[in-house]
């Protein structure tokens, strides 16, 4: 696959300014652009470095959330957020045109959005760490841009888009369905059907329409361009959202790669990846627990 850098379609109109909303992080930015691609409106969080740190963190939001998730979703404010502040790391949470999928667009805006940061912000190297929609957006943005990822964290993601589609299709009564938990199984179908059409819109049709378009956003088929890049992939084995045989994939194609490792966790649902290694609420948390941060750097 051809990772050469693409022609940069630079954010229009930016402006940067103070997020001081009580319980936020002192110092937060808001980044408000028009893509260079396309005139779109969005917008991003931004979180600067330490002076003399110039790593970043990219934590892409789950389907459904936008740039401030970080922020504003209790479990991730309490276990993620302090390990990146402890760290002294910059952070950019994009919205990147809400539940994208990182479909071509967004791996523009994402390209514009890091050569944002570069300049303004001295940042050197991005660590991107996310989970659900967010973790499968850094596989994907990893297998199309590999010179701009310096490590991933991606937690309850999918690998196979085209495979994915199909499967958040399924009804309740199909063979496939009746593994999982009914009651959740429920409670999930309709965000299935909202991901299938947002996979849709996005990609501008079907994977049947658009079979060449759903491979080559589908990083199980791309796993050279990972094979320098250390991964840390975990998955509930009971997850009836996003299911664990698409992280079994991915493990199995890149059971040779020596900076990748696979954790499953046994009967856990689609967030139980999320805290995993980070629950300890004492002062020993970050020696005592496994830390994927620590991990892939």
């Amino acid at each position: 696959m051809n990772c050469k850098k693409n022609t940069m379609h630079s954010l229009l109109d930016t402006r940067l300014s103070k997020h001081d909303c009580k319980g936020f992080p002192e110092g937060l930015l808001r980044l408000d652009y028009r893509s260079g691609l396309d005139q779109q409106s969005d917008w991003a969080m931004l979180l600067p470095s330490k002076a003399e740190i110039h790593t970043w963190i990219v934590v892409i939001h789950g389907h459904g959330s936008k740039g401030n998730q970080l922020y504003v979703r209790p479990d991730l404010q309490q276990y993620w957020l302090p390990e990146y502040l402890q760290r002294g790391f910059g952070i950019l949470t994009p919205t990147l045109r809400g539940n994208a999928w990182m479909c071509p667009a967004a791996v523009q805006d994402m390209d514009a959005l890091l050569d944002f940061v570069r300049q303004n912000f001295a940042a050197e190297k991005f660590l991107f760490s996310s989970g659900s929609m967010g973790g499968t957006s850094n596989l994907i943005y990893a297998s199309l841009r590999p010179q701009n990822v310096a490590g991933i964290i991606a937690r309850g993601a999918v690998c196979d888009l085209t495979k994915y589609h199909a499967f958040c299709r399924l009804q309740p009564g199909s063979p496939e369905a009746a593994i999982y938990d009914q009651a959740e199984l429920a409670r999930t179908l309709a965000i299935r059907q909202d991901i299938a059409d947002s996979l849709e819109l996005h990609y501008e049709g079907t994977p049947a329409e658009k079979p060449e378009l759903y491979q080559a956003h589908s990083p199980l088929f791309h796993t050279e361009n990972l094979l320098d890049i250390p991964i840390f992939l975990s998955h509930g084995t009971a997850d009836a959202l996003m299911p664990v045989s698409q992280s079994r994939r991915l493990a199995g194609a890149l059971a040779k790669h020596s900076r990748f490792t696979y954790i499953e966790i046994p009967g856990g649902n689609h967030d139980s990846p999320l805290t995993f290694g980070l629950t300890d609420p004492s002062a020993l948390a970050v020696l005592k627990n496994f830390t994927a941060l620590d991990w892939i750097q």
